[in-house]
C-alpha cells in the first residue's frame, strides 16, 4: 500500500534547501532597456563541475494523483528547469533521508536544484511541458537513481 504526499504550493522558504525558485515577485532589481524591461538578477547560482549547456526537455503530460516511484540526483552539478509555458507544475524532492516531499510551481515559475540534490523527473500537470534545462552537459556520469521498494502517491 503506498503513502500518499501532498502537493504544497512551491514557496522560495519552502524550497531552499533543495535548490533555488526562479520567478519575477516583487518589485526587479534593476529596470533596462530604457525602462521597458525589469531584470530580476541573479535568482540562481549555477553549481556545475564539468561543462555548462542549455538543453530542451519536452515531456509528456502527467496527472494527479502521480505514482511516485524513482527520484534521481546528479551530483556533478546544479540542474535549472525553465518552463517555456506559463503552465504550473509538478516539483518532488527529497532529503538525505529520502522522503519525499512534492510542490505545485505558480504559473511561469522555475525551479534550479542543488547539486546532489534527490528529485522526481519533470512533470507538467497541463499538458506536455517544454523546458530549458541549464545543466552539465559532459560525458562524465552524472545521474544516480532511487526506486522506492513501495512507490508513494502524489495527491492535489
Amino acid at each position: 500500500m503506498s503513502q500518499d504526499i501532498v502537493v504544497r504550493p512551491l514557496t522560495a522558504d519552502l524550497f531552499a534547501p533543495f535548490g533555488d525558485v526562479l520567478d519575477c515577485s516583487g518589485d526587479p532589481d534593476k529596470i533596462i532597456n530604457a525602462g521597458l524591461c525589469g531584470r530580476f538578477h541573479d535568482r540562481a547560482r549555477v553549481d556545475c563541475a564539468g561543462p555548462l549547456g542549455i538543453s530542451l526537455f519536452r515531456s509528456e503530460l502527467r496527472q494527479l494523483p502521480y505514482q511516485l516511484d524513482l527520484i534521481e540526483r546528479h551530483p556533478l552539478g546544479s540542474q535549472a528547469f525553465i518552463p517555456m509555458s506559463m503552465d504550473p507544475f509538478l516539483v518532488v524532492v527529497a532529503d538525505a533521508d529520502l522522503q519525499p516531499r512534492a510542490f505545485l510551481t505558480a504559473p511561469g515559475m522555475g525551479i534550479n536544484f542543488h547539486r546532489g540534490t534527490w528529485h522526481g523527473v519533470l512533470t507538467p500537470l497541463s499538458g506536455p511541458g517544454l523546458f530549458a534545462v541549464i545543466d552539465n552537459v559532459g560525458t562524465e556520469p552524472n545521474l544516480e537513481e532511487h526506486y522506492f521498494e513501495t512507490p508513494y502517491r502524489v495527491i492535489g
